[in-house]
């Protein structure tokens, strides 16, 4: 019968680097990590380990048996974390990540509401691929996400996402920008400009952006770099070049920044909270509840101000964070 403690051999191995440091790491003697590896490699009757004068490394079997020994152990580790939690506070800790700008102005209030009802958050910040693997190893049992280009988040089965908002994908032009008093503006007539762009070439706003200037015959050309929206609102507002931006990254409005939708096809990311199906309790559900009532507010409030989310968006791009 397969026992906690054989697969955490099997891991301490592999991140050790040989049966003697394994033991260290974990306490044991050499002897015991070899009885407890033996019986491992009995139960799958083939070896999991190659030892040699060098030290020790998996066999394919092995390489192929960790991922799934990682999965168990944490688990169990996020099992005895949260039991402990409820056991020492009396209450449920509910571990919520969320990306800048959701953090900003989504969550705040969501979080105020749950703190007068007696629920404890944990709090995590962190860009999209630091929430999924949060989400994945259970550090987190709900974060807000929001989609990506291809529309995936790749969460498995483990984790539902409940739709939130459509956040619109916004031009921001200086006041003075020839395009500035257009309703819409086209992006062929922003052809010429530099583009103030994500740090990385990988960034999904940049990408959403690229796919629809395509068509136009041109691509991006950038002139600053950055993932702080402060920032580059600051040198857009200086003439430096034009970005493309979700509205929950836009802030308060500005008299030295215009604000438009793009002419054509509307670009948007989905917002969506996403959680373990096995933390879907009380404290998870409420938690829910209170982000969908805000984010009724933010688009109401979108609408008032004239820059709510364009109706009828189909386009599962996603934004920087």
């Amino acid at each position: 019968m397969l026992e906690l403690r054989h697969l955490q051999v099997l891991r301490a191995i592999a991140r050790e680097g040989s049966l003697a440091a394994a033991g260290r790491a974990l306490g044991h003697s050499q002897p015991t990590v070899s009885h407890h590896l033996a019986t491992l490699e009995a139960h799958f009757r083939t070896p999991l380990v190659h030892r040699g004068a060098r030290g020790a490394v998996l066999t394919d079997a092995g390489a192929a048996l960790l991922p799934h020994a990682e999965a168990v152990l944490g688990r169990i580790g996020a099992a005895e974390r949260e039991v402990a939690e409820l056991v020492r506070r009396g209450a449920s800790t509910l571990r919520v990540g969320t990306f800048p700008s959701a953090g900003a102005l989504l969550l705040p209030p969501a979080v105020r509401t749950l703190h007068r009802s007696g629920v404890r958050i944990q709090l995590t910040e962190g860009e999209l691929p630091a929430l999924l693997d949060g989400l994945r190893s259970r550090r987190l049992q709900t974060a807000l996400v929001y989609s990506r280009p291809d529309g995936g988040l790749d969460l498995g089965e483990d984790v539902v996402v409940h739709p939130l908002l459509e956040d619109p994908l916004l031009l921001v032009l200086p006041a003075d920008h020839p395009q500035a008093a257009a309703e819409r503006v086209p992006l062929a007539a922003l052809r010429d400009d530099g583009w103030i762009l994500g740090a990385t070439e990988e960034d999904p706003v940049d990408r959403a952006l690229a796919r629809a200037c395509a068509p136009h015959g041109f691509e991006p050309v950038p002139v600053l770099r950055t993932d702080d929206y402060g920032v580059l609102q600051g040198f857009v507002a200086a003439g430096i070049g034009v970005a493309l931006v979700p509205r929950l990254g836009l802030g308060p409005a500005r008299d030295d920044l215009a604000v438009r939708p793009v002419d054509g096809p509307p670009l948007a990311r989905r917002i969506g909270v996403a959680a373990l199906r096995t933390a879907d309790r009380a404290p998870a559900r409420a938690l829910r509840a209170a982000l969908t009532e805000e984010a009724a507010r933010l688009l109401a409030r979108w609408a008032a101000d004239g820059a709510g989310a364009p109706a009828g968006c189909d386009d599962p791009s996603a934004g920087r964070g």
